[in-house]
């Protein structure tokens, strides 16, 4: 069963925010005591964090759907909704979050980074929060913003200071073996690594990581063998060592071509170019091994090349190699930036920025794009008419109205508002009525203004009266 997963697509929802309450306080001697429907909560955010205790993406792997709670609706008697609770999902340092056109959204080294993959959405504000000095008694509530939602893919990106690269069975498993306290899989045919694997090797005062990477073969940059599945591991290492394999049972290959090879690999997976190499003859306990070595060595050295020989079986020539990776990997080190504290950057709307669009397409639709706009639309509830007449107003405080009629709109074309697959489209209306406007003005509540029946009572009977009187002086004159 498959126990390393470094590629996985994830599909995040994070949770809708609760819907506002419309209510009406009420007790005995006081039936209207104003509105008092409480807030819809905030829904929960889907968040990745590094933790270095994970290193693989298996969990996803076998349950890639994963979704942040919802916030719950609020309720009468000031009563607001409680938030989503948000969801953590640990992951291994080294991770690259990409959207699923293949974009990086966020690379994550270093233990306790974290990326807000998907935002939970705003609770609806209840009826008590719109209430105003002209809106005393609004009848209706905003409804919760839905959260975001969408698939990612992870991709692991081993974070190591010196990988092994090589031929199938060139001996990098071993090697890894002998230089820390890894225990990777070794066998007598090729392809035993199917998964990196990861070794910490002390050096003196430097301590490093090193990394096997499952064998090269020709064409591994075009997805032959397990090239393409592994080669990202190798991107974030400070040095590459090609182990070469000098006892090799295949008569078509030889050491040096095993050499170009790989590097030719490299070369057409790309952005590999400035990183130091080191060349590791490796078996050279086999008589056959250290003899091809002795030949071989010149010419190596001849290109470049800084040559190592060494026998995982023997423990010959590792303390050699080991300083040398450290000394390499501390340079590396020391010549890499230092690391900036996070600025806080900034920057200002322009004064000129509506913080909308409006255009007309083909087909003579009028398109409105924004974030509030947007927003506003999706906490509207279409059902009430007083809620539709306080969107109405809202846009019209922004300035979609006036912006509309710049573009040319004329009473009755259609306007729609979000984008193509999830807009809401009606036929504008310049100073748009809703329905709302024959309830009175727009948030009021005559209930407030009915008198009480006792209250009614007592002027129906004043009225009366005042009629008897008229007509007993009609009938009187004296």
């Amino acid at each position: 069963m498959t126990t390393f997963v470094d590629r996985v697509e994830l599909h995040v929802a994070a949770g809708n925010g609760g819907h506002g309450c419309a209510s009406v306080h009420r007790e005995k001697f006081k039936p209207l005591g104003g509105p008092d429907g409480g807030n819809g909560g905030r829904g929960g955010d889907v968040i990745l964090t590094v933790d270095q205790s994970v290193t693989t993406l298996l969990d996803y792997h076998h349950s890639p759907h994963r979704k942040a709670t919802n916030g719950k609706p609020g309720e009468g008697g000031n009563r607001s909704g409680k938030d989503g609770q948000d969801l953590v999902l640990p992951v291994p340092d080294g991770t690259v979050i990409l959207d699923g056109q293949g974009n990086v959204l966020a690379d994550l080294v270093g233990h306790g980074t974290t990326y807000v993959a998907a935002e939970g959405g705003r609770g609806g504000l209840g009826n008590a929060a719109l209430a105003s000095a002209r809106r005393k008694a609004p009848g209706f509530a905003l409804l919760g913003v839905p959260g975001d939602a969408g698939d990612i893919v992870l991709e692991l990106k081993t974070v190591a200071d010196v990988a092994l690269v090589g031929y199938p069975s060139a001996g990098k498993s071993s090697l890894i073996s002998v230089l820390s306290a890894a225990k990777p899989k070794i066998a007598d045919y090729p392809f035993t690594t199917l998964v990196p694997n990861l070794g910490v090797v002390t050096a003196g005062s430097t301590v490093y990581t090193i990394a096997d990477v499952p064998g090269l073969i020709p064409g591994a940059s075009q997805g032959r063998g397990l090239g393409l599945e592994f080669l990202r591991h190798v991107e974030r290492c400070s040095v590459l060592v090609h182990v070469l394999d000098t006892a090799t049972l295949e008569s078509d290959r030889d050491p040096v071509s095993d050499l170009d090879v790989i590097e030719e690999e490299l070369k057409q997976y790309g952005g590999l170019d400035d990183r130091p190499r080191i060349v590791v003859l490796n078996k050279i306990d086999i008589p056959d091994g250290q003899d091809l070595a002795d030949m071989i060595r010149p010419d190596l050295e001849e290109r470049g090349y800084r040559v190592f020989e060494a026998s995982a079986v023997a423990r010959t020539g590792l303390k050699e190699l080991s300083f040398a990776l450290a000394d390499i990997v501390a340079k590396a080190r020391a010549a890499k930036p230092k690391e900036e504290a996070t600025r806080i950057v900034i920057r200002p709307k322009a004064v000129d920025d509506a913080g909308f669009t409006v255009r007309q397409e083909e087909d003579g639709l009028f398109r409105v794009r924004g974030e509030k706009p947007e927003r506003w639309v999706r906490q509207t509830d279409f059902n009430n008419d007083e809620a539709v007449g306080y969107l109405s107003d809202r846009l019209n405080r922004l300035g979609v109205e006036e912006a509309l009629m710049k573009a040319g709109a004329r009473a009755g074309d259609g306007v729609a508002i979000g984008p193509e697959d999830n807009a809401v489209v009606f036929d504008w209306e310049p100073t748009m009525m809703a329905g709302a406007e024959m309830l009175g003005r727009r948030g009021e509540d005559h209930r407030f203004e009915a008198p009480r029946p006792a209250a009614q009572r007592r002027k129906d009977r004043d009225a009366e009266r005042d009629e008897a009187e008229r007509e007993y002086d009609d009938f009187n004159p004296f």
